[in-house]
């Protein structure tokens, strides 16, 4: 796409937002890319965050797996404890703040397929949040011996960030005492306690039954194609007569008519809603 081309699709954009009606952000994993989180696409991706797991020869399903729980429980807490860490020390970028204002002025909803709590913590509130695939700042029982999730909470402390080996003390149920887990849907996941995320889903729906009419746009934000969840939401969306906006630096093809821009989040959202 040319740099002409790039800002005309931009300028549509801004003005498509600004007349829509009501807003369903969708935000995959490139949203967080420029607050400094690591991008997990791909082996390689995923390797030099952790750059230990390499020299295991484990990937990302294998430690975003319930079994790695039971197979090897420092490592897994090593992986999830870091990423618990990290996501807590993380300053959302601007493109949040920037959202928060479009919020302001008209009805806008968010969905989420990350774990990591940034919309949170940019200042959204919960009410207007469903996170997808759960939180990494919620835990649950690993067996499950019922079903309560309960904040994650208290310092983490202990890893070896080479070895992603947790030294301390691994937490534990409150209940029943076994090995607790985040409660995130993993791969391969029988156990995800889901009435958390499922009470979110409600309220989007009640959301989206409320603020029926007028010109619905869906701002498609790092959603990539390997997990496809955030994808085929837009596109049931669209389906429904919402216009999309699609942006993604590598994947931002979108269906006729409606626009794609190659271009990372901090920075098209900053050129969308100044």
């Amino acid at each position: 796409m040319s740099v002409a081309d790039q800002q005309k699709q931009i300028d549509t954009a801004r003005t498509i937002l600004h007349d829509a009606a009501s807003v369903v952000i969708l935000a995959g994993a490139g949203m967080g890319i420029d607050s400094g989180l690591p991008d997990f696409r791909g082996p390689e991706g995923f390797w030099r965050a952790y750059p230990g797991a390499k020299r295991m020869e484990l990937n990302f399903i294998d430690l975003a797996n319930p079994a790695a729980f039971q197979q090897f429980p420092r490592l897994a807490w090593g992986f999830y404890g870091h990423r618990l860490q990290l996501y807590r020390n993380t300053t959302p970028h601007a493109g949040f703040r920037h959202l928060l204002r479009l919020a302001e002025t008209t009805p806008t909803f968010v969905v989420t397929t990350n774990v990591d709590g940034q919309f949170q913590k940019a200042g959204w509130p919960e009410v207007a949040i469903t996170e997808w695939h759960g939180s990494i700042h919620w835990w649950q029982c690993c067996t499950p011996c019922c079903d309560d999730i309960w904040p994650a909470e208290g310092n983490i402390e202990n890893i070896n960030t080479e070895t992603l080996i947790w030294h301390s003390d691994l937490p534990r149920c409150p209940h029943c005492q076994a090995l607790a887990r985040p409660n995130i849907l993993m791969f391969d996941d029988a156990h995800w306690l889901a009435q958390r995320t499922e009470a979110q889903k409600n309220r989007w729906q009640a959301w989206l039954a409320k603020f029926s009419t007028g010109r619905r746009v869906v701002l498609e934000i790092g959603a990539g194609t390997a997990i496809p969840t955030l994808r085929w939401l837009s596109r049931s969306l669209v389906d429904t007569g919402a216009l999309l906006i699609r942006i993604n630096p590598a994947d931002y093809a979108a269906p006729n008519g409606h626009i794609g821009l190659p271009m990372r989040a901090a920075r098209a959202l900053s050129q969308l809603l100044p």
